[in-house]
Protein backbone atom coordinates (compact mmCIF):
# COMPACT_ATOMS: atom_id res chain seq x y z
CA UNK A 1 0.00 0.00 0.00
CA UNK A 2 2.69 2.44 1.14
CA UNK A 3 4.74 1.54 -1.61
CA UNK A 4 1.82 2.63 -4.12
CA UNK A 5 1.53 6.10 -2.61
CA UNK A 6 5.01 6.19 -3.01
CA UNK A 7 4.84 5.87 -6.38
CA UNK A 8 1.56 7.96 -7.03
CA UNK A 9 3.53 10.90 -4.99
CA UNK A 10 6.26 10.21 -7.05
CA UNK A 11 4.33 10.32 -10.51
CA UNK A 12 2.52 13.28 -9.80
CA UNK A 13 5.69 15.64 -8.87
CA UNK A 14 7.41 14.38 -11.96
CA UNK A 15 4.14 15.21 -14.02
CA UNK A 16 3.88 18.72 -11.83
CA UNK A 17 7.25 19.16 -12.51
CA UNK A 18 7.37 18.60 -16.63
CA UNK A 19 4.44 20.65 -17.20
CA UNK A 20 5.81 23.55 -15.17
CA UNK A 21 9.55 23.16 -17.13
CA UNK A 22 7.16 23.35 -20.10
CA UNK A 23 6.22 27.02 -19.35
CA UNK A 24 2.79 25.55 -18.20
CA UNK A 25 2.44 26.42 -14.59
CA UNK A 26 -1.21 27.57 -14.55
CA UNK A 27 -1.95 23.98 -16.27
CA UNK A 28 0.29 22.16 -13.62
CA UNK A 29 -1.46 23.67 -10.54
CA UNK A 30 -5.07 23.24 -12.28
CA UNK A 31 -4.18 19.49 -12.98
CA UNK A 32 -2.80 19.38 -9.05
CA UNK A 33 -6.15 20.59 -7.59
CA UNK A 34 -8.29 18.70 -10.26
CA UNK A 35 -5.76 15.51 -8.50
CA UNK A 36 -5.33 14.33 -12.25
CA UNK A 37 -1.44 14.55 -11.59
CA UNK A 38 -0.85 10.91 -11.31
CA UNK A 39 -1.87 10.09 -14.38
CA UNK A 40 0.30 11.29 -17.12
CA UNK A 41 -2.47 10.98 -20.14
CA UNK A 42 -4.48 13.18 -17.84
CA UNK A 43 -2.54 15.86 -16.87
CA UNK A 44 -1.40 16.23 -20.03
CA UNK A 45 -4.96 16.89 -21.36
CA UNK A 46 -5.45 19.10 -18.67
CA UNK A 47 -2.15 21.45 -20.04
CA UNK A 48 -3.65 21.05 -23.53
CA UNK A 49 -6.71 22.41 -22.69
CA UNK A 50 -5.32 25.36 -20.72
CA UNK A 51 -2.72 25.88 -23.90
CA UNK A 52 -5.59 26.21 -26.37
CA UNK A 53 -7.53 28.21 -23.68
CA UNK A 54 -5.08 30.89 -23.32
CA UNK A 55 -3.94 30.26 -27.41
CA UNK A 56 -8.10 31.23 -28.15
CA UNK A 57 -7.99 34.34 -25.43
CA UNK A 58 -7.34 37.95 -26.76
CA UNK A 59 -6.34 39.11 -23.09
CA UNK A 60 -4.11 37.21 -20.38
CA UNK A 61 -4.96 38.29 -16.55
CA UNK A 62 -2.61 37.33 -14.13
CA UNK A 63 -4.16 36.92 -10.75
CA UNK A 64 -2.22 36.49 -7.82
CA UNK A 65 -2.95 35.52 -3.76
CA UNK A 66 -0.77 34.81 -0.69
CA UNK A 67 -2.40 30.78 -0.21
CA UNK A 68 -1.95 27.57 -1.88
CA UNK A 69 -4.80 26.12 -4.07
CA UNK A 70 -6.06 24.01 -1.17
CA UNK A 71 -6.21 26.53 1.12
CA UNK A 72 -10.07 27.38 0.16
CA UNK A 73 -11.28 23.81 1.57
CA UNK A 74 -10.34 25.65 5.39
CA UNK A 75 -9.88 29.30 3.88
CA UNK A 76 -12.50 30.44 1.53
CA UNK A 77 -10.36 32.64 -0.92
CA UNK A 78 -12.18 31.01 -4.14
CA UNK A 79 -8.86 31.68 -6.75
CA UNK A 80 -9.52 28.70 -9.07
CA UNK A 81 -13.91 29.18 -9.11
CA UNK A 82 -12.44 33.00 -9.92
CA UNK A 83 -10.22 31.95 -12.88
CA UNK A 84 -12.78 29.54 -14.40
CA UNK A 85 -15.89 32.09 -13.77
CA UNK A 86 -13.77 35.27 -15.48
CA UNK A 87 -12.62 32.93 -18.64
CA UNK A 88 -16.07 31.60 -19.27
CA UNK A 89 -18.19 34.77 -18.54
CA UNK A 90 -15.82 36.29 -21.07
CA UNK A 91 -16.76 33.52 -23.61
CA UNK A 92 -12.99 32.88 -23.38
CA UNK A 93 -11.78 36.40 -24.29
CA UNK A 94 -9.85 36.25 -20.77
CA UNK A 95 -7.56 33.89 -19.93
CA UNK A 96 -6.77 33.86 -16.51
CA UNK A 97 -3.02 32.85 -15.11
CA UNK A 98 -3.03 32.16 -11.28
CA UNK A 99 0.02 32.93 -9.12
CA UNK A 100 -0.98 31.52 -5.97
CA UNK A 101 0.84 30.76 -3.02
CA UNK A 102 2.53 33.78 -2.42
CA UNK A 103 5.06 33.54 -5.80
CA UNK A 104 4.71 37.23 -6.32
CA UNK A 105 4.09 38.35 -2.58
CA UNK A 106 1.31 39.00 -0.45
CA UNK A 107 -0.39 41.70 1.49
CA UNK A 108 0.61 44.95 0.93
CA UNK A 109 3.31 44.10 -1.77
CA UNK A 110 0.53 42.89 -4.02
CA UNK A 111 -1.61 45.94 -3.46
CA UNK A 112 1.72 47.85 -5.05
CA UNK A 113 2.19 45.11 -8.13
CA UNK A 114 -1.85 45.74 -8.90
CA UNK A 115 -1.74 49.64 -8.47
CA UNK A 116 1.51 49.64 -10.45
CA UNK A 117 -0.06 47.23 -13.32
CA UNK A 118 2.67 45.01 -12.83
CA UNK A 119 -0.20 42.16 -12.62
CA UNK A 120 -3.73 42.88 -13.48
CA UNK A 121 -5.30 41.40 -10.05
CA UNK A 122 -4.63 39.96 -6.04
CA UNK A 123 -6.42 38.94 -2.95
CA UNK A 124 -5.13 40.99 -0.05
CA UNK A 125 -7.16 41.99 3.28
CA UNK A 126 -8.88 44.64 3.05
CA UNK A 127 -7.06 46.83 5.61
CA UNK A 128 -4.17 46.59 2.78
CA UNK A 129 -6.71 49.33 0.86
CA UNK A 130 -6.71 51.63 4.12
CA UNK A 131 -3.17 53.67 2.89
CA UNK A 132 -4.95 54.47 -0.09
CA UNK A 133 -9.01 54.97 1.19
CA UNK A 134 -8.86 55.29 5.12
CA UNK A 135 -12.36 55.03 5.66
CA UNK A 136 -11.92 50.71 4.54
CA UNK A 137 -9.92 51.14 8.10
CA UNK A 138 -13.10 51.21 9.83
CA UNK A 139 -13.75 47.18 9.25
CA UNK A 140 -11.59 47.45 12.50
CA UNK A 141 -13.78 48.94 14.48
CA UNK A 142 -15.34 46.41 16.84
CA UNK A 143 -18.79 45.24 16.71
CA UNK A 144 -19.58 47.35 13.66
CA UNK A 145 -18.97 45.00 10.93
CA UNK A 146 -17.60 41.83 12.81
CA UNK A 147 -20.69 39.13 12.24
CA UNK A 148 -20.68 37.99 8.26
CA UNK A 149 -23.79 38.95 7.83
CA UNK A 150 -22.77 42.94 8.94
CA UNK A 151 -19.62 42.76 7.06
CA UNK A 152 -21.67 41.72 4.01
CA UNK A 153 -24.76 43.85 4.32
CA UNK A 154 -21.76 47.19 4.79
CA UNK A 155 -19.38 46.35 1.41
CA UNK A 156 -22.43 45.52 -0.53
CA UNK A 157 -24.25 48.43 0.61
CA UNK A 158 -24.79 52.40 -1.51
CA UNK A 159 -23.28 53.94 1.53
CA UNK A 160 -20.06 51.64 0.74
CA UNK A 161 -20.08 52.04 -3.36
CA UNK A 162 -20.37 55.81 -2.39
CA UNK A 163 -18.16 56.25 0.35
CA UNK A 164 -15.21 53.73 -0.70
CA UNK A 165 -15.28 53.31 -3.83
CA UNK A 166 -14.08 56.48 -5.70
CA UNK A 167 -11.56 56.73 -3.31
CA UNK A 168 -9.94 53.22 -4.27
CA UNK A 169 -10.54 54.08 -8.04
CA UNK A 170 -8.76 57.23 -7.39
CA UNK A 171 -5.45 55.20 -6.39
CA UNK A 172 -6.02 53.26 -9.33
CA UNK A 173 -7.73 50.45 -8.06
CA UNK A 174 -10.96 48.49 -9.28
CA UNK A 175 -12.51 46.39 -6.28
CA UNK A 176 -14.06 42.90 -8.26
CA UNK A 177 -15.80 41.09 -5.15
CA UNK A 178 -15.12 40.93 -1.01
CA UNK A 179 -14.10 37.48 0.15
CA UNK A 180 -16.07 36.67 3.71
CA UNK A 181 -14.25 34.54 5.57
CA UNK A 182 -15.18 34.68 9.42
CA UNK A 183 -14.77 36.88 12.04
CA UNK A 184 -11.22 36.74 14.07
CA UNK A 185 -11.57 34.90 17.24
CA UNK A 186 -9.93 34.77 20.70
CA UNK A 187 -7.34 31.93 20.72
CA UNK A 188 -5.13 30.87 23.20
CA UNK A 189 -1.94 29.23 23.37
CA UNK A 190 -1.44 25.55 24.97
CA UNK A 191 -1.60 25.69 28.64
CA UNK A 192 -4.00 28.39 28.97
CA UNK A 193 -7.61 28.82 30.04
CA UNK A 194 -10.03 29.40 28.32
CA UNK A 195 -11.28 33.19 27.73
CA UNK A 196 -15.33 33.51 27.73
CA UNK A 197 -15.68 37.14 29.14
CA UNK A 198 -13.30 40.34 29.44
CA UNK A 199 -12.69 39.57 32.83
CA UNK A 200 -10.50 36.56 31.52
CA UNK A 201 -8.52 38.31 29.31
CA UNK A 202 -6.79 40.32 31.90
CA UNK A 203 -3.10 40.02 31.77
CA UNK A 204 -3.15 38.29 28.83
CA UNK A 205 -0.70 38.94 26.04
CA UNK A 206 -2.67 39.23 23.02
CA UNK A 207 -0.70 39.60 20.19
CA UNK A 208 -1.63 42.10 17.92
CA UNK A 209 -0.50 42.98 14.00
CA UNK A 210 0.04 46.88 13.31
CA UNK A 211 -3.27 48.00 13.97
CA UNK A 212 -4.17 50.64 16.08
CA UNK A 213 -7.25 50.31 16.10
CA UNK A 214 -6.83 46.64 17.51
CA UNK A 215 -4.59 47.15 19.73
CA UNK A 216 -7.14 49.81 21.35
CA UNK A 217 -9.41 47.32 21.25
CA UNK A 218 -7.61 44.54 22.75
CA UNK A 219 -6.40 46.99 25.59
CA UNK A 220 -9.66 48.16 26.30
CA UNK A 221 -11.20 44.47 26.58
CA UNK A 222 -8.34 43.85 29.49
CA UNK A 223 -5.49 42.66 27.44
CA UNK A 224 -1.64 43.66 27.14
CA UNK A 225 -1.84 44.38 22.96
CA UNK A 226 1.86 42.75 22.18
CA UNK A 227 2.56 43.87 18.34
CA UNK A 228 4.50 40.80 16.73
CA UNK A 229 5.41 40.58 13.16
CA UNK A 230 2.60 37.63 11.09
CA UNK A 231 5.99 35.67 10.59
CA UNK A 232 7.45 35.38 13.88
CA UNK A 233 3.82 34.44 15.61
CA UNK A 234 4.02 30.80 15.65
CA UNK A 235 7.31 30.83 17.50
CA UNK A 236 6.19 33.66 20.03
CA UNK A 237 3.03 31.76 21.11
CA UNK A 238 5.10 28.65 21.33
CA UNK A 239 7.54 30.37 23.53
CA UNK A 240 4.93 32.60 25.97
CA UNK A 241 5.98 35.80 24.22
CA UNK A 242 2.29 36.19 23.40
CA UNK A 243 -0.47 33.97 25.10
CA UNK A 244 -3.47 34.54 22.22
CA UNK A 245 -3.87 35.70 18.67
CA UNK A 246 -7.40 36.58 16.60
CA UNK A 247 -6.68 35.46 13.27
CA UNK A 248 -10.00 33.38 11.97
CA UNK A 249 -10.53 29.68 12.79
CA UNK A 250 -9.73 29.18 8.49
CA UNK A 251 -6.48 31.27 9.09
CA UNK A 252 -5.55 29.42 12.05
CA UNK A 253 -5.59 26.41 10.49
CA UNK A 254 -4.45 27.50 7.46
CA UNK A 255 -0.74 28.84 8.77
CA UNK A 256 -0.14 25.77 11.07
CA UNK A 257 -1.55 26.64 14.49
CA UNK A 258 -3.12 23.72 15.22
CA UNK A 259 -0.75 22.31 17.57
CA UNK A 260 -0.05 25.10 19.75
CA UNK A 261 -3.18 26.23 20.72
CA UNK A 262 -5.74 25.22 23.88
CA UNK A 263 -9.11 27.08 23.02
CA UNK A 264 -10.65 29.48 20.39
CA UNK A 265 -13.56 31.67 21.37
CA UNK A 266 -15.71 32.87 18.22
CA UNK A 267 -16.12 36.91 19.70
CA UNK A 268 -17.42 38.20 16.48
CA UNK A 269 -15.79 41.56 17.29
CA UNK A 270 -13.53 42.21 13.53
CA UNK A 271 -13.80 40.55 10.37
CA UNK A 272 -11.08 38.88 8.93
CA UNK A 273 -11.54 39.75 5.60
CA UNK A 274 -10.15 39.41 2.15
CA UNK A 275 -11.18 41.60 -1.40
CA UNK A 276 -9.70 40.80 -5.13
CA UNK A 277 -8.26 44.23 -6.43
CA UNK A 278 -8.11 45.11 -10.14
CA UNK A 279 -6.06 47.96 -12.05
CA UNK A 280 -8.50 50.17 -12.84
CA UNK A 281 -6.34 51.53 -16.01
CA UNK A 282 -6.75 47.98 -17.35
CA UNK A 283 -9.66 47.53 -16.50
CA UNK A 284 -10.49 50.26 -18.16
CA UNK A 285 -8.47 49.63 -21.31
CA UNK A 286 -10.91 46.22 -21.84
CA UNK A 287 -13.85 46.49 -24.47
CA UNK A 288 -17.42 46.57 -22.69
CA UNK A 289 -18.69 43.29 -22.89
CA UNK A 290 -15.08 42.14 -21.40
CA UNK A 291 -15.32 44.62 -18.53
CA UNK A 292 -18.89 43.39 -17.53
CA UNK A 293 -17.56 39.73 -18.26
CA UNK A 294 -14.84 39.99 -15.30
CA UNK A 295 -17.58 41.84 -13.11
CA UNK A 296 -19.97 39.10 -13.52
CA UNK A 297 -17.33 36.45 -12.80
CA UNK A 298 -16.15 37.80 -9.77
CA UNK A 299 -20.13 38.31 -8.61
CA UNK A 300 -20.58 34.34 -9.20
CA UNK A 301 -17.51 33.41 -7.57
CA UNK A 302 -19.03 35.64 -4.63
CA UNK A 303 -21.84 33.74 -4.53
CA UNK A 304 -19.90 30.64 -4.27
CA UNK A 305 -17.64 31.76 -1.41
CA UNK A 306 -21.00 33.03 0.66
CA UNK A 307 -22.17 29.52 0.22
CA UNK A 308 -18.36 27.88 1.06
CA UNK A 309 -18.27 29.62 4.38
CA UNK A 310 -19.81 27.01 7.08
CA UNK A 311 -17.79 24.14 5.29
CA UNK A 312 -14.52 25.86 5.27
CA UNK A 313 -15.12 26.81 8.73
CA UNK A 314 -16.41 23.29 9.66
CA UNK A 315 -13.72 21.81 7.99
CA UNK A 316 -11.03 23.82 10.33
CA UNK A 317 -13.00 23.53 13.14
CA UNK A 318 -12.67 19.58 12.79
CA UNK A 319 -9.14 19.72 12.50
CA UNK A 320 -8.26 21.87 14.82
CA UNK A 321 -10.54 19.70 17.00
CA UNK A 322 -8.40 16.80 16.16
CA UNK A 323 -5.18 18.59 17.61
CA UNK A 324 -6.78 18.70 21.13
CA UNK A 325 -7.99 22.45 20.52
CA UNK A 326 -11.39 23.43 22.49
CA UNK A 327 -14.06 25.84 20.58
CA UNK A 328 -16.73 27.91 22.96
CA UNK A 329 -19.36 30.06 21.42
CA UNK A 330 -20.74 32.73 23.49
CA UNK A 331 -24.11 33.04 24.41
CA UNK A 332 -26.10 36.44 23.58
CA UNK A 333 -25.77 38.16 27.17
CA UNK A 334 -21.52 36.90 27.55
CA UNK A 335 -21.31 38.95 23.76
CA UNK A 336 -23.57 41.70 24.93
CA UNK A 337 -20.54 41.93 27.79
CA UNK A 338 -17.58 42.43 25.01
CA UNK A 339 -20.04 44.69 22.78
CA UNK A 340 -20.31 46.71 26.31
CA UNK A 341 -16.45 47.24 27.05
CA UNK A 342 -15.19 47.51 24.00
CA UNK A 343 -17.46 47.79 20.87
CA UNK A 344 -17.93 50.62 18.93
CA UNK A 345 -20.69 52.89 20.83
CA UNK A 346 -17.80 53.90 23.76
CA UNK A 347 -16.64 57.18 22.93
CA UNK A 348 -12.86 56.36 23.00
CA UNK A 349 -13.83 55.55 19.11
CA UNK A 350 -14.91 59.04 18.36
CA UNK A 351 -11.65 59.93 16.94
CA UNK A 352 -11.63 57.44 14.84
CA UNK A 353 -14.46 57.89 13.34
CA UNK A 354 -14.79 61.22 12.89
CA UNK A 355 -10.74 60.67 11.10
CA UNK A 356 -11.48 57.57 9.02
CA UNK A 357 -15.77 58.18 8.15
CA UNK A 358 -14.66 61.98 7.64
CA UNK A 359 -17.57 62.64 10.49
CA UNK A 360 -19.61 61.43 13.05
CA UNK A 361 -22.99 61.45 10.44
CA UNK A 362 -20.62 59.61 7.88
CA UNK A 363 -20.14 57.15 10.21
CA UNK A 364 -23.49 56.61 11.23
CA UNK A 365 -24.61 55.97 7.88
CA UNK A 366 -21.90 53.14 7.61
CA UNK A 367 -23.19 51.72 11.29
CA UNK A 368 -26.91 51.64 9.46
CA UNK A 369 -25.57 50.05 6.17
CA UNK A 370 -23.90 47.16 7.94
CA UNK A 371 -27.52 46.92 10.37
CA UNK A 372 -29.29 46.84 7.27
CA UNK A 373 -30.06 43.29 5.31
CA UNK A 374 -29.22 43.33 2.05
CA UNK A 375 -29.72 40.87 -0.91
CA UNK A 376 -26.91 38.77 0.42
CA UNK A 377 -27.00 35.83 2.94
CA UNK A 378 -24.35 34.22 4.48
CA UNK A 379 -24.00 32.12 7.63
CA UNK A 380 -22.96 33.05 11.01
CA UNK A 381 -20.24 31.35 13.51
Amino acid sequence: MNNNRNELASEERRNFLKLSAGGAFTAAIVAGAAGVLWSSEAAAQTAKEESEREKAAEHVMTIATAYVLGASRSYPIMQLDLKENIQNATNGKVYVKLAPGGQLGAGGSLVQKVQGGTIQAAQHSLSNFAPFASTVDLINMPYLCGSNQRFTNLVHSDTWKNEVHPKVEAAGFKALFYVVIDPRVVAVRQGGNPIVTPADMSGVKFRVPGSKMLQQYYRMVGANPTPVAWGETPSAIKQGVADALDPSVGALYVFGFKDILSNVTFTQAVPDSQVYSCNLEWFNSMPADVQEGIMWGSEMTSHQNLSKVPSARAYAMAELNKAGVQFQSLTDDQLAEWKDVGGYQRSEWDPFKTELAGSMDNFEKLVEAAGTQGKYYVHDA
